[in-house]
C-alpha cells in the first residue's frame, strides 16, 4: 500500500492572496477564541473542586518562583506541564478563570490540527461546514471533563499541533515549522510519560521523508531541545537521581481497560456498548465489499454506499449520544476500536494507508493511560469525526452533499454545545447542578472571581482563607487534597507535594515529608491545616461544620498526614472544619 498522502491544494500567490489567507487566519483564530471564552463562561466556570483543578497550577506556581521540579518538587509524571502552565499566571482575568479558557483553547487547536491531518485542507480553506464541526468535535472532546490545566490536555495539543507543524515544514521543505513541529513533540513526552510514542513517531516521520541524513542532527536536536533543558535544569538543581527514581516508581499504566474492551470476552459485542461496535463492523464489510466491487456494481453499489456512511453516522451518533458524556458507559472506548475499524475501511479502500487516521488512534491510546481516567475521553470528538471522514473518502461524492454542508455543520456545532451544557448543568465535575451553583469564589480570592460552587464548598475555602488570616504565617500548607489554595491565596507550600495521594508518593516521598515536619517544627513561622471533610463530602453538598473539636480525626491517606501532625509540635487550632497546628514567628 502506498503511504503517502494527496498533496495539499495549492496557496493563492501573490500579496492579494497572502491578504487573504491571514484574514481568513484572523477569522479561524477568533472563532477559536470565542469558542474558548464562550464555553468557560457558560460551562467551566461553573463547579469547583479543591483538589484536580488547582492540582497543575499550584505546581506551575512553585516553578514560577524558582523551585526545580524533582529536587523541590516531588512528581510521578515529568512537570513539563507545570513549567508550560507558568504561562497561565501571565494571561489577562482572574487565575482559575483565564486557565479554564486556556485549555479549552487547547483542546480546540488540537481538533483543528488533527482535523487538517486528516482531510489534508489546510484552514484558510475551511467553509462554514468543515469550521462548525471542527467545534463540535472540540466540544465532544470536552464533554463532561472540567476546564482547568492538565497534563493529559497539554500532551494531546501538543502532539496535534507539532503533527500538524511538522507535516506542513516537511511538505513545504521549510525549517522553522519542521523543527518546531518536531520540538512540540518532544515536549509532550515531558506532560506525561504516556506520550513518548509522539516523539518516536516524529522521529520516523521525518526519518521517511528524501535529504533526512543532511537534516538528522538539527531535527534529532530539536525533537530533544525541550527535553534536554528539562534534564539539564533538573540536574543542576542537584535532581536527576530524585528524578529518575520520581519518574520509574509510580504505578503503571498498559491501556488494558482499552483494549480489552471486547478481546478479553468477545461476548461484549453483542451487548451494549459493545454492540455498536459490532453495527459499525458490519457497516465497514459492506463498503469494503461495495468498493472492491467498483463500477462493476453501478447505482446499486452508489446506493448502497451511501446508505452504509449514513449508517457510520448513526452508529457513531448513537455511540455519543447513549455514552452521557461519562466513562462508566465506555464510549470513548467503543469510538476508539470504530476508529480503527474506519482506518482498515480506508486503507483497502483506497490502498492506502491513511497515516493520519493511525496517528489520531495512536494519541487516543496515549490519552488512555492514566491512573484515573483510563479511556480517550478527551478525544473522543476527533475520534469520532475522523472515523467518518475516514468512511466518506470510500464512498462516491454526491452532488448534493457539498450545499447541506454548512447547514449540517451548524446544526451539529450547535446540538453539540447543547449536549455539554446540559450535562454540566445537570451535574458539574465533582460538584452540584447548575442552579445549586450559587456561591461566588471570587468573594474569598480574586484568583477564583468568577468560579462558582455550592455553598458547602463555598464555605470550604472561606475556612481556609480565614484561618489564614487568623494565624499568619510564611510557610502554609493545606492537607491534603487542597493543592488549589497555594496558587488562589499566594502561598508558599513548604512540603514537596502538592496532592499526596498514595499513587502520586514516589521515590523517598514519604521520608522528604516528614523531613520538611521536622524543619518546620525547628524552623517555627508554620501554618498547618488538616481537612476534616473528605473531597467526597464536597462534591455532594457538604455537610461542612462550622466548627469541630481540635482532636476530631482528619482525612489521612497510608498515616502520612497523622504522622505529619504528630510531629508538629505548635499550638492546636481550629477553623471552621479544619484543624491544624500553628507556630508564629519567634
Amino acid at each position: 500500500m502506498d503511504v503517502a498522502s494527496p498533496a495539499l491544494p495549492p496557496v493563492a500567490a501573490g500579496r492579494g492572496g497572502r491578504g487573504r489567507v491571514a484574514a481568513r487566519g484572523a477569522v479561524h483564530a477568533g472563532w477559536v477564541a470565542a469558542l474558548a471564552l464562550a464555553t468557560e463562561w457558560r460551562v467551566g466556570r461553573f463547579g469547583f473542586q479543591p483538589t484536580d483543578q488547582g492540582f497543575i497550577l499550584a505546581q506551575a506556581w512553585r516553578v514560577r518562583h524558582g523551585e526545580v521540579p524533582h529536587a523541590g518538587i516531588i512528581s510521578a509524571r515529568p512537570l513539563g506541564s507545570a513549567v508550560l502552565h507558568v504561562l497561565d499566571f501571565a494571561l489577562p482575568g482572574p487565575l482559575f478563570f483565564a486557565s479554564g479558557v486556556l485549555a479549552m483553547v487547547e483542546l480546540t487547536l488540537a481538533t483543528m490540527a488533527f482535523a487538517v491531518l486528516v482531510t489534508r485542507r489546510p484552514v484558510h480553506t475551511w467553509g462554514v461546514g468543515r469550521t462548525a464541526l471542527v467545534a463540535a468535535a472540540a466540544l465532544v472532546n470536552l464533554n463532561g471533563f472540567p476546564l482547568m490545566a492538565w497534563h493529559t490536555i497539554d500532551g494531546i495539543a501538543l502532539t496535534a499541533c507539532g503533527a500538524w507543524a511538522l507535516d506542513a515544514g516537511l511538505r513545504s521543505g521549510k525549517a522553522l515549522p519542521r523543527l518546531g513541529g518536531l520540538a512540540l513533540l518532544g515536549a509532550a513526552v515531558f506532560m506525561k510519560q504516556s506520550f513518548v510514542p509522539a516523539a518516536l513517531i516524529g522521529l520516523v516521520w521525518t526519518l521517511s521523508y528524501p535529504d533526512r541524513r543532511r537534516r538528522l542532527i538539527p531535527d534529532v536536536l530539536a525533537l530533544g531541545a525541550f527535553g534536554l533543558g528539562y534534564v539539564a535544569w533538573v540536574t543542576a538543581g542537584g535532581g536527576f537521581g530524585a528524578m529518575v527514581a520520581q519518574l520509574t516508581g509510580g504505578v503503571p499504566a498498559y491501556g488494558e481497560r482499552l483494549l480489552g474492551l471486547w478481546l478479553d470476552d468477545p461476548a461484549t459485542l453483542a451487548l451494549p456498548p459493545g454492540r455498536r461496535l459490532t453495527w459499525f463492523a458490519a457497516i465497514a464489510v459492506v463498503l469494503v465489499l461495495v468498493r472492491l466491487g467498483g463500477d462493476r456494481l453501478g447505482a446499486a453499489g452508489r446506493v448502497v454506499s451511501w446508505l452504509s456512511a449514513l449508517g457510520a453516522v448513526a452508529v457513531v451518533v448513537w455511540t455519543i449520544w447513549d455514552g452521557r458524556f461519562t466513562a462508566s458507559t465506555r464510549w470513548a472506548d467503543v469510538l476508539w476500536w470504530i476508529l480503527g475499524l474506519a482506518v482498515v475501511v480506508r486503507a483497502i479502500g483506497l490502498r492506502r494507508l491513511p497515516w493520519a487516521g493511525l496517528l489520531v488512534l495512536a494519541t487516543g491510546f496515549m490519552a488512555s493511560l492514566s491512573w484515573g481516567n483510563d479511556t480517550p475521553t478527551l478525544l473522543t470528538g476527533t475520534l469520532a469525526l475522523t472515523a467518518l471522514l475516514l468512511v466518506a473518502e470510500v464512498v462516491p461524492p454526491a452532488e448534493p452533499l457539498p450545499r447541506l454542508t454548512a447547514t449540517a455543520g451548524l446544526a451539529t456545532a450547535a446540538l453539540c454545545g447543547w449536549a455539554v451544557v446540559a450535562h454540566h448543568d445537570e451535574a458539574a465535575y465533582f460538584d452540584l447542578s447548575h442552579g445549586e451553583l450559587t456561591a461566588d469564589l471570587g468573594a474569598v480570592s480574586p484568583a477564583l472571581q468568577g468560579i462558582r460552587t455550592n455553598p458547602a464548598t463555598y464555605a470550604y475555602v472561606a475556612q481556609i482563607h480565614d484561618c489564614l488570616n487568623r494565624y499568619p504565617a510564611e510557610q502554609v500548607a493545606v492537607l491534603p487534597d487542597n493543592p488549589f489554595a497555594y496558587p488562589a491565596f499566594g502561598r508558599r507550600n513548604p512540603f514537596p507535594l502538592e496532592w499526596p495521594l498514595p499513587q502520586e508518593i514516589v521515590g523517598d516521598a514519604p521520608a522528604r515529608m516528614l523531613t520538611t515536619a521536622d524543619r518546620l517544627d525547628h524552623d517555627g513561622d508554620y501554618l498547618v491545616l488538616f481537612e476534616t471533610v473528605p473531597n467526597q463530602v464536597l462534591a455532594h453538598g457538604g455537610p461542612v461544620p462550622a466548627s469541630v473539636p481540635a482532636a476530631t480525626p482528619n482525612v489521612d491517606y497510608q498515616g502520612l498526614e497523622n504522622a505529619i501532625r504528630a510531629r508538629l509540635a505548635g499550638e492546636s487550632v481550629v477553623c471552621g472544619s479544619f484543624v491544624g497546628k500553628w507556630q508564629p514567628r519567634r
